[in-house]
């Protein structure tokens, strides 16, 4: 028998976001760092977060899963200092080197988990980013709490919108494969709501969809899981692009107007 809830205050997020993940199979980050690295070239997800944030020159700022530094190195560039948290050293190592590439030497790095941040840890910051790294964080309403201890001004938030990994699910779901998929954002408003935290969401409008120099770029380009694909998996992927990439012969790339981010931005003031 199915439980009758009287108010929607009571439905525990935080247990169905759980749930939803407890299946999720982690990524090998230390292996997708060099990949994530040569990735250099700017996309309008970067343009759309840059819009948004709110820095000063003299802000300290915690990037939350900070990955290669591709976000860490432009938000190094406007203020006074920022720690980069990441559980990959792989990662991390790649941070450092493209931080030395651009002269930038206001970046502090802690290797860690981002379940495991602290306000002990950390102590207090300006502002918080956490861009593309809270949707398999499992500990979310522990994670958010110390997160929002940690900022003294703003907190600003990315996690995946509706549409996205649209081709990525679509191919899965042909060849009868279970979709990866992620707690949606609904689930974390409402977490938030819980705790007190009332937060301004918004969905970014990003027009720029993915290119691709071959069919085998697409296929290895970290979207999809293909080191948990067989052989005859890995060679009916190919057939798909082939089957939903269009070829422009004026840019010599391969693209699908579907195959674009889609992200939902989180921000709050303190």
């Amino acid at each position: 028998m199915k439980q009758c809830i009287d108010d929607p205050n009571d439905v525990d997020w935080v247990k169905f976001w759980g749930e939803r993940l407890e299946n999720k199979i982690n990524k090998d980050w230390d292996k997708a760092a060099p990949g994530f690295y040569k990735r250099t070239r700017k996309d309008d997800y970067q343009d759309a977060l840059f819009d948004k944030l709110i820095l000063d020159k003299n802000d300290t700022v915690l990037d939350v899963g900070c990955g290669e530094g591709s976000i860490t190195i432009p938000i190094a560039k406007k203020v006074k200092k920022v720690i980069g948290v990441d559980s990959s050293p792989k990662m991390l190592e790649y941070l450092e080197k493209r931080a030395i590439e651009n002269d930038v030497e206001n970046i502090e790095t802690i290797l860690k988990p981002i379940e495991e941040i602290t306000y002990e840890d950390i102590g207090d910051v300006d502002v918080v980013v956490c861009s593309r790294s809270l949707n398999g964080i499992i500990p979310i309403d522990k994670t958010l709490e110390e997160l929002n201890k940690i900022a003294n001004k703003y907190v600003f938030i990315t996690i995946f919108g509706p549409e996205n990994k649209k081709i990525e699910k679509d191919f899965e779901n042909e060849i009868g494969i279970k979709t990866e998929d992620f707690p949606d954002y609904n689930y974390f408003f409402n977490i938030m709501f819980n705790l007190g935290i009332y937060a301004n969401i918004e969905r970014f409008d990003l027009n720029n969809y993915r290119e691709y120099d071959s069919i085998d770029e697409a296929a290895g380009n970290g979207k999809f899981r293909t080191d948990l694909y067989n052989d005859n998996e890995k060679e009916l992927l190919k057939e798909y692009l082939k089957r939903v990439l269009t070829y422009n012969e004026e840019t010599e790339k391969y693209y699908n107007v579907k195959d674009k981010a889609d992200w939902i931005l989180i921000w709050w003031k303190q």
